[in-house]
């Protein structure tokens, strides 16, 4: 079999790997966002804001996939780890909102440049099993999301909030590691030119896509932002210990883990539309369930909203990478634009009308607006 369309089972791995490491230091905000939200006397607008700015260069995500579409890309996967391994460690020293604002400004640049060419290094050592393929690598993201929060409460159980900056080395060293593993594998770069042209022609053929994927993002995100930002912040207001808040969002990031797996091969199997239509139609009943029980319950139902509102992305990435496009990897910069912006908007809207109408309305709120993916989940075709 033709290498180029065999399932390069250590490959996909090896960036999946990548992806896991990446993701373990991008996800420590959530966790210590309720110490951070007291030592800087932050606001929930303020705290919602934290991630607008964090994904703010994703807008240059269009113009990093031509840059990635003429170079190795790969060397933007291996070094962007190592520079979010830095500067997320650095977040409990932050002496105050701005450098807060600096550090995760420089994580989102580091985010951009190893999430749009990762996707298109992954498509092209899938062979013909895409879904599967986006399922391996979403897979390492959401493992690391779920680590993630136990790794720096670990750390600040241990040095306290402005000791985990110690963490640095670790995730250093992994880098190191993986650089050695993954500096000979070969990915084909694209030689088309800068076009401008070409370029506008290449988003108009897609605009319609765009759009269906933005509806379905934005109001996807207001139901997964509720969870994965505002989690630990809901649950210690309600007098439970950081701890047990970080443990659930743990559960929940790795029932998001199960999501991503499996969804992008179901997705192969049965369609990305019907896979996508049980997750649209799930994910708002759900966090309705989540708000109204308590105890054990509230955990299970923590595990199923996880897996099914994880489920979305690793099907939309297939469907985009699916695309005949001579700039693959512009096509999947403005994805991850659209998909960071999304993010970015709703959480903002989450924490300025948790400080309007109080954090557990919004959660009502958020869970009826999430019906609003059904209609744009209905107009893809596959």
């Amino acid at each position: 079999m033709n290498e180029t369309k065999k399932f390069q089972t250590g490959n996909i791995f090896l960036i999946s790997l990548m992806h896991f490491v990446h993701d373990v230091y991008s996800s420590f905000l959530a966790p210590i966002l309720p110490l951070l939200m007291e030592k800087l006397s932050m606001s929930y607008t303020l705290a919602g804001s934290l991630t607008v700015v964090q994904r703010l260069p994703s807008l240059l995500n269009p113009l990093i996939g031509l840059m990635a579409d003429r170079v190795s890309v790969k060397y933007l996967v291996i070094f962007s780890p190592a520079v979010t391994v830095i500067v997320m460690s650095l977040l409990g020293i932050a002496p105050s909102y701005f450098y807060l604002l600096v550090i995760l400004f420089v994580m989102g640049i580091s985010a951009s440049t190893f999430h749009v060419p990762a996707p298109v290094m992954v498509k092209q050592i899938s062979g013909n099993r895409i879904g599967k393929g986006m399922s391996f690598f979403m897979l390492g993201g959401e493992l690391a999301r779920s680590v993630g929060p136990l790794v720096v409460l670990a750390g600040v159980s241990i040095w306290g909030l402005e000791g985990i900056y110690k963490l640095i080395p670790i995730g250093l060293t992994a880098s190191i590691i993986l650089y050695f593993k993954f500096r000979n594998l070969e990915i084909v770069s694209s030689s088309n030119k800068f076009e401008t042209k070409k370029i506008y022609s290449i988003f108009k053929d897609h605009i319609s896509l765009f759009i269906i994927i933005m509806g379905i993002l934005f109001f996807t995100s207001l139901v997964k932002g509720t969870i994965s930002t505002f989690l630990t912040v809901y649950l210690t207001e309600s007098g439970n210990t950081l701890w047990f808040a970080g443990g659930a969002l743990s559960i929940f990031q790795l029932a998001g883990a199960g999501g991503t797996f499996f969804s992008g091969t179901i997705s192969d199997k049965i369609g990305r539309r019907k896979t996508l239509i049980i997750a649209a139609l799930l994910n708002p009943i759900l966090l309705f369930l989540f708000i109204i029980s308590s105890g054990i319950l509230s955990f299970a139902i923590l595990l199923l909203l996880g897996f099914f509102l994880f489920a979305f992305t690793p099907v939309l990435l297939a469907l985009i990478n699916e695309t005949n496009s001579e700039l693959p990897t512009f096509i999947n910069g403005i994805f991850m634009t659209i998909n960071f912006l999304t993010s970015a908007i709703t959480i903002s809207l989450i924490g300025i009308s948790a400080d309007y109408l109080s954090l557990h309305t919004t959660y009502f709120i958020s869970a009826l607006l999430g019906f609003g993916s059904i209609p744009f989940v209905l107009k893809i075709k596959s």
